[in-house]
């Protein structure tokens, strides 16, 4: 017997191939583009007999830019998970205090110079996880009214963490020798400066199947988006979901604030890029971020690395310039309909 499921499952799987098709081969130009561009030009027809165009590219140039690929993806997918699970478009894992909550816990870390690893892994990562899953699950506990999670209280309770974050961070700076400050201020304002692609794998080995547990769990997302009742009634475990989507959104966020520092506004500005051009169907949109979340981070950060004459602005500068006026937008645009 067919269901409504199976019949519409040959045009959403049509739109699918459809709408990843063109997000590839938009992030394969971007990231073209963006090993391009650089204050210090590279011929690429002598990266392999050049050892100064070689060394550049492969110790400097390459890295960054699949760090800000890996970072962006992570965020935006993230940032696509959370709106779903919440049900409110503003949020994003800056917005939620997700990103602060990850700062404070690689804060500490650095403050006390953890720098040995458990089971293989960066001890700053694991104390960044630990700060953003305590940081969401905070934000949830004080928006939640009973089974009823209220919006205004969400948004309202992680600009409020992010607020105590930043302040807990500051008071860790001062009170730290300065290069350990100095450390903890890149992670405030986000960067992308990598040397070698040996963190590059370090964080491959945990965002990668991470980002494959999120895609997952699409269809539950698509469903819960629309009301928890209504998910249960078709099967999902309302709460099992919940509970994993927090788990790996603090992972994904935790490893990318370890990473590249708090980078605000990739996860709210991408998925609603391609709600607009895509639709609103989550098994699109989690994929569909992944993609054009890792090509806007790349272009963000090319954009920081020649908007200067001398120098570069932080990557977190520019999204934060870009992402700050769209969160007004996108929130003015909810209140008028709320008016309506």
């Amino acid at each position: 017997m067919k269901t409504a499921a199976s019949e519409l499952a040959p045009p959403l799987r049509a739109r699918l191939i459809q709408s990843l098709g063109i997000l590839i081969v938009v992030l394969i130009g971007t990231t073209a583009l963006c090993l391009a561009i650089g204050r210090q030009p590279i011929t690429f027809s002598r990266i392999s007999s050049d050892p100064f165009d070689h060394t550049l590219f492969f110790g400097l140039r390459l890295p960054r830019v699949v760090m800000g690929l890996m970072i962006g993806a992570s965020l935006a997918v993230s940032g696509a998970a959370l709106q779903a699970l919440f049900r409110n478009p503003l949020a994003d894992p800056y917005t939620l205090g997700v990103s602060g909550g990850g700062t404070v816990g690689a804060s500490i870390a650095i403050a006390l110079g953890w720098s040995s690893r458990m089971f293989g892994t960066p001890l700053v990562f694991i104390a960044s996880f630990a700060g953003a899953m305590l940081a969401v699950l905070l934000v949830r506990s004080i928006a939640r009214s009973g089974a009823l999670l209220i919006p205004g209280a969400l948004l309202l309770s992680g600009v409020v963490v992010n607020l105590v974050a930043g302040a807990a961070v500051l008071t860790i700076q001062y009170i730290v020798d300065p290069n350990s400050s100095l450390r903890i201020l890149r992670w405030m304002i986000g960067s992308l400066d990598v040397v070698g692609m040996q963190p590059i794998r370090n964080m491959a080995l945990i965002l990668v199947p991470g980002w494959i547990a999120v895609l997952g769990l699409s269809r539950q997302l698509q469903l819960m988006a629309i009301d928890e009742d209504t998910a249960a009634t078709l099967g999902v475990n309302v709460a099992r979901c919940e509970s994993a989507v927090h788990v790996l959104c603090s992972l994904i966020v935790g490893v990318t604030v370890a990473a590249g520092g708090a980078i605000g506004f990739v996860g709210l500005i991408v998925p609603h890029a391609v709600r607009m051009m895509f639709g609103e169907d989550l098994r699109i949109v989690l994929p569909g971020s992944l993609l054009l979340g890792a090509a806007f981070l790349v272009l963000a950060d090319a954009l920081a690395r020649t908007v200067l004459p001398s120098g570069e602005l932080p990557v977190g500068a520019i999204t934060g310039l870009l992402g700050g006026p769209a969160f007004l937008w996108l929130l003015r645009r909810r209140q008028s309909y709320a008016i309506l």
